[in-house]
């Protein structure tokens, strides 16, 4: 995270626009220790978003005051009962869960399992000219291999540079998630057999030969109805709590940052 430029005893220097939820002004000091909650690259990403959460959360509890809450002592209940006053979040029905099983079958399929043998030319990433070396080396190593010139387990024992040569380039089985992503995303399309051509990754370049592929195959919806259940309900919460903001912040008033919310929640 980028460091917060300071000013006078040590607080940020005031060059963003004044924050309000009505008439009650968001300090630039609790912004400030706000912000230690939200890192980001920018310095001005990370201020816009403690300033959102700090704005959502006064704009929700100026609402619960309004409700007659007050007499709750603490906050997030105060809020949670708010909410739970306010928002009227239907429970997804049954053909709502069915539509989305049916239209999204990708997401309910259970992983595809892969055996993969590789053989490993290393080169750290920010070594251009041994990138360069290793891959024309893999580039002569896969060619003997295509024309049959050399065997697979003897290469992978005399040139790999990862642990897996002592078994002839296995890395056994793997599914999403147990490899590095660069690797993982070519790997998990291919097909069995030997791929005729290098992957690169972090680590340098792949040689690589698929010994087994065992696709993934649709779950039943009845093994997986609740965790639709779950989706379709914290979609449609989410959906509902963002035009519920959009509703207070036109009724009270909010200055200086957007309420704009991402796709996932934000009040925890």
């Amino acid at each position: 995270m980028q460091l917060i430029p300071t000013g006078e005893a040590g607080k940020p220097r005031n060059q963003f626009p004044p924050v309000y939820v009505g008439e009650t002004l968001i300090h630039e000091d609790d912004i400030a220790r706000e912000m230690q909650h939200h890192p980001a690259e920018e310095l001005a990403e990370a201020w816009h978003e403690a300033a959102r959460s700090l704005a959502i959360r006064e704009l929700l509890l100026q609402q619960a005051s309004r409700l007659n809450l007050d007499s709750i002592d603490d906050e997030e209940d105060r809020i949670a009962r708010a909410l739970e006053l306010e928002l009227n979040v239907p429970d997804p029905s049954e053909q709502d869960c069915e539509r989305f099983y049916a239209a999204n079958p990708v997401r309910f399929c259970s992983p595809t399992i892969m055996a993969v043998s590789h053989i490993l030319l290393a080169a750290a990433p920010d070594d251009i000219e041994a990138r360069i070396r290793q891959e024309e080396a893999g580039r002569q190593l896969l060619s003997a291999l295509l024309d049959g010139r050399s065997q697979f387990n003897e290469l992978a024992k005399q040139y790999s540079a990862c642990e897996s040569r002592h078994q002839g380039g296995s890395l056994g089985q793997i599914s999403k998630g147990q490899t590095v992503e660069e690797f993982e995303r070519p790997v998990l399309s291919l097909n069995e057999g030997l791929h005729p051509e290098l992957i690169e990754s972090r680590y340098g370049w792949h040689i690589v030969r698929v010994d087994q592929r065992i696709n993934g195959e649709l779950l039943p919806y009845e093994h997986v109805k609740p965790q639709i259940r779950q989706y379709l309900s914290e979609s449609v919460t989410r959906r509902a709590f963002r035009q519920y903001l959009q509703v207070l912040a036109a009724e009270t008033g909010v200055e200086g940052v957007d309420l704009e919310l991402p796709d996932s929640p934000l009040m925890q």
